[in-house]
């Protein structure tokens, strides 16, 4: 067993034994009904039990991680990768792409994708935004009800389609991609969840729809690449982050094979429309929850634009008050709720034993709403995040970007893409809440409002 003392978490005792078990286990099931019928009260009540504890997922064990500082001790540790039920489970759709993969691969493929992010080529990336901001807010009328969650994620499946891949023809697959990724990955949560691989492969219509679905998004995926290989070939040189996955090199040299690039694809596309399209819907909600943070907002954004459509990106600097409420919508409404890691080694962690190939979860949804980290936990704030009240906050507790090796490459990225269509959509309408609107979350690998439907009134 390799022994660690970590100055911040304290000596590790010299014979660590296994976290306790987590209350509410059943034969059978062990802790997966409370994960499917309540799995953020569930997780949010484990930190009750410690800050490490012990859980059943059917056939399998799992540890959870409850204390901020354990979890940022977690994410740098070498002793645990990318893995577990989460990445087993998300396998399916990403493959091997930077998001899943480990060691000297992820390193690797780390370095292809990074370029494209650099704060240059973001600016580069800008009209792109800014356009599809623009499009998106003409496109609605005065009194229309709109489903903000569904608009969203179009808009942010352009933007990463136009600007990272470069693909022009994206509207009729801009709406595949949003049909397909909403039945993917809501058949993932339940595979994630209860990992009984032959319930899977039965004709059950749930199943059905879940591989058509998949197919049909590794479908769309297998044509962008074919089409820019075949423009290409033709003789259309391009410089963006498609042509430097099909450029990549393995470690002996060699051309990365097909199945790599799909799955780089894959992943940039998941993590560019589906992430930033459920951070900015719950944006989107908060603002009609809480009208006066909608106001300030928009005061804010006339006063640095002057009223010019849409928000640039050289505006994004003077809108302090912006940045800090996407980063407190972050907070409390999370699309990233849950993630797992998988121990590589025997190891400690918070002085318990962690034997080699053990699957661990953390919530992230759970430490942004730990009242040991945050003031008024519950509240939506975005003043927190002021430099005077900014400090008061566990740094650990609030890391939506991840750390270390593994943080988002792509963070400027999609806080810029979020500033731009938020302001720009800001400016022209005001959001309602209807009888439509259901703020209760609607769980999946990501969480997104149950009913996002607002109706838009023209300022």
């Amino acid at each position: 067993m390799r022994m660690t003392v970590d100055s911040t978490l304290g000596a590790r005792p010299a014979d660590p034994g296994a976290p306790p078990l987590a209350p509410g286990a059943v034969p059978m099931l062990g802790h997966a009904g409370s994960l499917l019928r309540d799995p953020l009260g569930f997780l949010t009540a484990l930190r009750e039990g410690g800050d490490v504890v012990r859980l059943r997922l059917g056939p399998r064990t799992a540890y959870a991680v409850c204390d901020p500082s354990l979890v940022a001790a977690l994410l740098r540790s070498p002793d645990f990768a990318v893995g577990g039920p989460l990445w087993d489970t998300m396998g399916v759709l990403l493959g091997k792409g930077v998001a899943t993969s480990n060691g000297a691969l992820h390193r690797r493929q780390r370095r292809a994708v990074q370029p494209a992010f650099r704060m240059d080529r973001i600016h580069d990336y800008a009209a792109v935004m800014e356009d599809e901001a623009r499009r998106t807010a003409d496109r609605w009328t005065d009194g229309e009800t709109v489903d903000l969650g569904a608009e969203v994620f179009r808009t942010a499946t352009r933007v990463v389609a136009r600007s990272l891949l470069r693909v022009d023809s994206i509207d009729e697959r801009a709406d595949r991609l949003a049909a397909a990724l909403h039945t993917v990955f809501e058949g993932l949560y339940r595979r994630m969840i209860l990992s009984f691989g032959p319930l899977y492969r039965l004709p059950l219509p749930a199943n059905r729809r879940f591989e058509h679905a998949l197919a049909d998004l590794h479908r769309m995926v297998d044509e962008i690449i074919a089409e820019r290989r075949a423009a290409t070939a033709s003789g259309v040189a391009t410089d963006d982050l498609l042509a430097a996955l099909l450029d990549d090199r393995d470690e002996n040299g060699e051309p990365v094979d097909e199945q790599e690039v799909h799955d780089q694809v894959v992943s940039l596309v998941v993590a560019g429309a589906e992430n930033v399209a459920k951070t900015l819907t719950w944006v989107f909600q908060l603002l009609a929850e809480h009208p006066e943070h909608e106001k300030r907002l928009s005061e804010e954004v006339e006063s640095v634009t002057g009223g010019r459509r849409p928000v640039a990106f050289g505006d994004l600097g003077e809108l302090a008050y912006m940045r800090n409420l996407i980063t407190e919508s972050m907070r409390i409404r999370p699309a990233v709720w849950i993630l797992t890691r998988l121990a590589t080694v025997d190891t400690t962690l918070g002085g318990y034993r962690i034997p080699a190939g053990t699957d661990i979860l953390y919530s992230p949804l759970a430490m942004q709403r730990d009242p040991r980290a945050f003031t008024d936990h519950l509240s939506f704030d975005p003043d927190r995040w002021l430099p005077e009240r900014a400090a008061d906050v566990t740094p650990a507790a609030h890391a939506p970007f991840s750390v270390g090796n593994r943080k988002c490459p792509g963070d400027h990225f999609s806080m810029a893409e979020m500033a731009v269509i938020l302001g720009t959509v800001v400016q022209k309408w005001r959001l309602v809440a209807t009888e439509e609107t259901d703020s209760t979350a609607r769980i999946g690998i990501t969480l997104q409002p149950r009913s996002a439907r607002l109706q838009v009134r023209a300022r």
